[in-house]
């Protein structure tokens, strides 16, 4: 079923974990079938996919840290920020089971830091990121131009 089918079916909201972690940065699969999500109960944060709408099977993704999980369009690939890199997991949701592959690193990069959301976003193929990176803090002096244009018509050639 759709995840928009389902969402028109129920109008009034549900309660889908109830628990003392932080659950966050939630993201429904394409199908609607499954919810990857970024929580603390392993001590630091993880990310983590779990059945829709009733809770059911999870299954750990990270290992070593993980947040802002992004599913590929298709579903079979998953997307998330760990330390300084972007890693990638396939992932098979066509069966009423989950499989993931192992994590692999794609590139490093430097993402803002704080928990906000939105560090990054993926194309539908999975080929190409944009990255909101930090902006470099500078300090440049800024100079100020007193009377430049009667510095102008002092430059300026005469007979005109």
């Amino acid at each position: 079923m759709a995840l928009r089918q389902l969402l028109n079916q129920r109008r009034k909201p549900i309660t889908f974990l109830r628990n003392p972690f932080a659950e966050r940065q939630a993201q429904f699969s394409p199908d609607g079938r499954w919810i990857a999500y970024c929580s603390n109960e392993s001590g630091r944060d993880e990310v983590y996919i779990q059945t829709f709408p009733e809770p059911g099977g999870k299954w750990q993704i990270s290992t070593g840290g993980g947040s802002q999980p992004r599913w590929r369009r298709d579903g079979k690939e998953l997307f998330y920020i760990a330390g300084e890199g972007l890693m990638a997991v396939e992932v098979k949701t066509d069966s009423s089971t989950f499989e993931a592959g192992i994590p692999k690193a794609l590139f490093e990069a430097r993402f803002p830091s704080g928990g906000r959301r939105n560090h990054y976003l993926v194309t539908a193929d999975g080929q190409r990121f944009l990255i909101n990176t930090p902006v470099e803090q500078t300090t440049s002096p800024i100079h100020v131009v007193l009377n430049w244009f009667e510095d102008l018509k002092r430059l300026a050639p005469t007979g005109r």
